[in-house]
Order: C-alpha cells, then structure tokens, then sequence
C-alpha cells in the first residue's frame, strides 16, 4: 500500500468505529427481546451496559461523552426500565470513568476488569433502589446479577478488542 492512501485508511477505520460501538450497544441491548427467558428472577447481566463499558474502557474514542443518553434511552425502552433509569446511570459511568481516565497515569486489563464491575454493580443497584420498593426481596438476584456481569466482562472487552482489530488487507 501506498504511503499516499495511509491517511485515507485510518479515516475509514475511525468512522467505521464511530457506527460499530453504537450499533453493538444497541444490539447488546435488544438481545433480552430477540432471545426472551422465562426467568423467576433476573439473572441474566446487562448486555448493553456490557459493550458501552467494553468500548469506552478499550477506545475512548468511539463514543462521545453525551453517547450513553440515547443509547440508554434504547436499553430503557426495551428493557422495560423506568425511563430514564438508564440515561441517567450510564451517563454517571461514563463521568465517573472520565475522572478516572484523568487520574490514572495507565491501566491494564485487571483495572479495566474493576472498573467495569463497579459500573456494572453501581448501574444495576442504583436501578433496583429506583424500580423496587425496599421491603423487596431482590438482593440475592441482585448479586448474581452482578457476579455473572463481572464474570462475562472479558468476554465482551475480547469481542470488542476482535471487531475494532485493525485489519490487514490481504
């Protein structure tokens, strides 16, 4: 390849991350209302939340800051949430990992891991204080929801790492 086409890839590859972080949050968001389950409690971990941590934890870049607004609005709307529960967590997150992208000098995976966890705890325990009353008898759903969102992280971040891969043409 030539060197005069290199800034030309490199556009392609950033718009091209620009469409895919969103389409796969919204995706990740609608896949409890492509594949419903019959559940006594919930168990099964945000999905949409997932890959929203995954990409901003890998590329800061791919989404803006005001980004996790209509992309919760979509996890609100199909996960029957209160409106706005969503909007509102997500966006706190996504200051919250501002912060500590200003305080941190560098991280590795097992903070990108922490980091996430929090996230994912905070976003689910905020919605439970918001959805439910507090006579409810949530809470041990509550933390398997959590353990198994913390538990499939990495492989949500590797399928993230997998489709930003920059990729050689053959």
């Amino acid at each position: 390849m030539s060197s005069d086409h290199l800034p030309l890839r490199r556009v392609e590859e950033r718009s091209r991350a620009r469409w895919l972080a969103p389409v796969t949050v919204v995706a990740g968001s609608l896949v409890t209302v492509i594949f419903p389950m019959i559940a006594t409690f919930p168990f099964l971990p945000p999905f949409g939340l997932l890959m929203l941590l995954a990409w901003r934890l890998h590329r800061a870049d791919t989404l803006k800051v005001w980004a996790p607004v209509p992309l919760g609005l979509v996890d609100d709307l199909f996960s029957g949430q209160n409106l706005g529960a969503a909007m509102t967590f997500w966006t706190l997150c996504f200051i919250a990992i501002d912060v500590l992208d200003t305080r941190l000098v560098w991280r590795d995976f097992w903070q990108d891991w922490l980091i996430a966890s929090g996230a994912v705890g905070f976003c689910l325990i905020a919605g439970r204080l918001v959805a439910t009353p507090f006579a409810a008898h949530v809470d041990t759903a509550l933390l398997l929801q959590i353990v198994a969102s913390a538990a499939l992280f990495p492989l949500f971040f590797r399928f993230v790492v997998r489709l930003d891969r920059d990729r050689e043409p053959n």
